[in-house]
């Protein structure tokens, strides 16, 4: 385990490699799953916000589900997730014409209608971080064949996991603590 300031990350988080593999596992992550994205308190405010500004990029029967579930739900294991669609597909997802399920809130945000990209639970998949008292944990969850094609890839191009995943740490934890799991990740290499 590594251990920065009140987080703990397992090794696999600098040991493993990945790098998502788009063409080959076409956003399963965005289906695959017993209910929607993991959300903090504070993501399902900005989702009842920017809401109107993201429907148009829905499709219709996802609308109509946002609609009756609300902007979020709750689940008993998970806390407060997005919805999805007969317990599938995020209901903020959409399918482009490559056949890839893609982030209606990641395509706004590009497009510069919203200044929020994700949750950030999407944002850091594959990892997956669970609060406990006075810490979190912060482990790597590949799902094992619907990620083999990002692991591999990323094996292929030797892109640690944290490396990958550069953006969405520095978003949840901050410039200082990516730098010091980078300095802890290369001496650990160095071994």
């Amino acid at each position: 385990m590594i251990a920065i300031d009140k987080v703990l990350l397992s090794d696999d988080v600098i040991e493993e490699n990945f790098v998502c593999d788009l063409q080959k596992c076409k956003g399963g992550c965005c289906v695959d799953g017993d209910c929607g994205a993991p959300l903090t308190k504070e993501e399902t405010k900005i989702l009842a916000d920017i809401y109107p500004k993201i429907k148009h990029y829905l499709r219709d029967e996802y609308v109509a589900e946002i609609e009756k579930q609300g902007t979020h739900t709750f689940d008993a294991e998970f806390g407060y997730v997005t919805p999805a669609v007969n317990g599938g597909i995020c209901a903020y997802g959409y399918t482009d014409e490559m056949g890839i399920v893609k982030c209606a809130i990641e395509k706004a945000h590009k497009d510069g209608l919203i200044d929020f990209k994700k949750p950030i639970s999407c944002h850091l998949y594959p990892l997956r971080i669970k609060e406990m008292p006075g810490y979190e944990a912060v482990n790597y969850e590949p799902r094992e064949s619907l990620c083999s094609p990002a692991c591999k890839l990323g094996d292929k191009l030797k892109v640690p996991v944290y490396q990958f995943l550069k953006e969405p740490l520095i978003r949840k934890y901050g410039k200082q603590f990516y730098n010091t799991l980078d300095a802890v990740a290369k001496k650990y290499k160095k071994r």
